[in-house]
């Protein structure tokens, strides 16, 4: 129950009416604001918070309260005063929309300092809520009216006391606690808008900056720590921006002594940027809020930094989600993308095996968190051959509970030893792999001048009229990847998933493909994907999913294999990206159908 649902039930507030005429009534100060405004449920829920959290009396909360000396005239959102008769100021509160930019912000501190200190109010303290993002300053001792960094404080002091040093403590009522999936994303937006705010950074670098910190803030939540001791991620009282920095880093550097392939540089915020991280964040445990929550938050940042030149790394959520569907994941099967980008198909891949896991043992118990752990840890495997994209597939796994330890970034088309000698990892070989899910790119030549491992594939070579083989000077990588997909998989049950554009599937000139798919794997379905699916993300190719079994070594095609397929219209979201129906989810229901009774074909 939040603050303000406890105000209610008490009778200190009251809502009437509803949509946007809802008004709110503070019913100690006989005070009534429309609802309906983003700012006023700001202000609404701190002025509860403030009763129940700080320990302020209800008739003490001044709401709207006219400014002194202002002309023209002024008001201060609310202020906390001393005295029964609202005549001493002890604080002043202003509260703004949650997701105002970092200038707005910086605007109402100047607002609230203005109205709190000099001739005016005279308050003790100032503070700027904004949703989660908070900074309350220190005016009652030694610091001028002008002074903002030296005085700046956890937290608003509970019961007219002195400020403490830490706002956020494990396991007291001031822990940090989990937030539903429109408050992540605003935290994560605000961060967004810090980083890239004015062009401070590109996006490659803020996004791996953001990427550091939640790191930061995900280890320092896990941290084990006595009930009651402080967390290092957050603002400290009287703490100048510099020895935050130096804390935050500090941690950081810990991570990089553990994973230098995954944290290979240091952090490049200034001071300033990187408290306004902090103090978007601090408020927020991503280690309690759900998976499903974290996975919508992030992917909403994901979503623009993989559009444009990035789109190539980013295959949308509802496709990735129903080819998991379709193969079913177990947790004993070792699981591979050769193309993985930033990491979708692995993620949904350990969320489908962590989701069973619910089977296996009671919500904390060793079963269940062996279950799906030994998996993400031993069985989960990506290749990426951008070096900086296979880190975000890294740090995506990392904040989604782990998995990443065997994310390489590597070139999947690399001769095997190559593969293993440049990554020491021993898994990557061939019929190795019980599950492949993957979205390799498309359209890119891979040359033979360039590339020599191109005459080691079979794809890689043409026949003449005379019967004799040659080799081709150049290959589409998608080709190339149905063979690796091949080589990659068990013989007899290896299965994978893999986008495919329709050319491949349709041209009469790629026969060769087709023929050479049909002989080393069962086709088991086709479903096509409408021409928008991928426009959202900067391209444009038509395409579908194919769903493959790898043939038994001695196993040869049979004429009454039957073959599911499909072609759903609407997938969860249209051209723009906005949502629209989903029949994905009914073209899975219709394959588990189809393989307890196959027929020829099924639409």
């Amino acid at each position: 129950m939040s603050y303000l649902d406890q105000a209610l039930e008490k009778g200190y507030a009251t809502l009437s009416g509803e949509g946007k005429k809802q008004k709110i009534h503070y019913v100690a100060v006989n005070h009534s604001e429309r609802f309906a405004d983003p700012e006023e449920q700001v202000r609404a829920e701190y002025w509860a918070e403030l009763i129940f959290r700080y320990g302020y009396e209800p008739a003490r909360i001044g709401v709207e309260v006219t400014v002194p000396d202002r002309t023209p005239s002024d008001r201060a959102d609310l202020v906390v005063f001393k005295d029964d008769a609202r005549k001493t100021p002890f604080a002043v509160i202003e509260c703004k929309r949650d997701g105002i930019t970092d200038a707005e912000f910086t605007q109402a501190v100047e607002q609230a300092c203005g109205n709190g200190t000099w001739a005016k109010f005279r308050a003790a303290y100032v503070g700027v809520v904004a949703g989660q993002t908070r900074r309350f300053l220190d005016f009652s001792e030694k610091y001028g009216v002008l002074e903002r960094e030296a005085n700046i404080i956890a937290d608003l002091p509970k019961q007219y006391g002195k400020p403490e040093a830490w706002r956020f403590r494990k396991n007291t009522k001031d822990d940090i606690q989990p937030v539903s999936k429109e408050s992540l994303i605003a935290t994560i937006k605000k961060c967004h808008d810090t980083l890239w705010g004015g062009g401070r950074l590109s996006p490659p670098l803020a996004f791996g900056e953001l990427c550091k910190l939640l790191f930061v803030k995900i280890r320092d939540e896990q941290t084990p720590r006595k009930n009651g001791q402080p967390y290092e991620f957050q603002i400290k009282t009287h703490e100048p921006a510099r020895k935050l920095a130096d804390r935050i880093k500090a941690i950081y550097q810990q991570a990089q002594d553990k994973e230098p392939d995954v944290f290979t540089d240091t952090i490049k915020l200034d001071d300033a940027t990187l408290r306004t991280i902090v103090s978007h964040m601090e408020a927020v445990s991503f280690n309690k809020t759900d998976l499903d929550t974290k996975g919508v938050a992030f992917e909403q940042f994901m979503d623009g930094f993989f559009k444009g030149d990035f789109g190539q790394y980013f295959t949308p959520r509802e496709i990735i989600k129903f080819a998991v569907e379709m193969m079913d994941p177990k947790n004993d099967e070792h699981a591979l993308d050769p193309a993985c980008g930033s990491g979708g198909f692995l993620l949904y891949a350990l969320d489908h095996v962590r989701r069973k896991a619910n089977d296996y043992g009671k919500p904390d118990s060793v079963e269940r968190y062996n279950y799906w752990h030994d998996f993400a840890e031993k069985r989960l495997f990506g290749i990426e051959i951008n070096d900086e994209i296979a880190r975000v597939a890294k740090m995506n796994m990392i904040i989604h509970d782990d998995g990443h330890t065997n994310v390489i970034g590597h070139d999947a088309l690399e001769r095997f030893e190559k593969i293993r000698r440049d990554s020491e990892n021993k898994h990557f070989k061939k019929n190795a792999f019980d599950l492949i899910l993957t979205n390799p790119p498309f359209g890119a030549q891979v040359k033979l001048s360039e590339r020599p491992y191109l005459a080691d594939f079979d794809l890689g070579h043409s026949e003449t009229s005379t019967g004799k083989t040659k080799d081709r000077k150049n290959q589409k990588t998608e080709i190339l990847f149905i063979e690796r997909v091949h080589q990659f998989l068990k013989p007899g049950t290896g299965r994978a998933a893999v986008v495919l554009p329709d050319g491949v599937l349709t041209n009469s000139s790629l026969q060769y493909v087709r023929d050479f798919l049909l002989e080393r794997f069962q086709l088991l379905a086709v479903v096509s994907l409408p021409q928008t699916a991928f426009a959202h993300y900067g391209a444009g190719v038509k395409a579908s999913v194919v769903f493959l079994r790898k043939r038994a070594t001695d196993e040869t095609p049979s004429d009454d294999e039957a073959i599911f397929m499909a072609a759903p219209e609407k997938i969860g979201y249209d051209a723009t990206g906005r949502k629209c129906e989903n029949q994905l989810p009914d073209v899975v229901g219709q394959y588990r159908a189809f393989v307890a009774n196959p027929l020829p074909f099924f639409v």
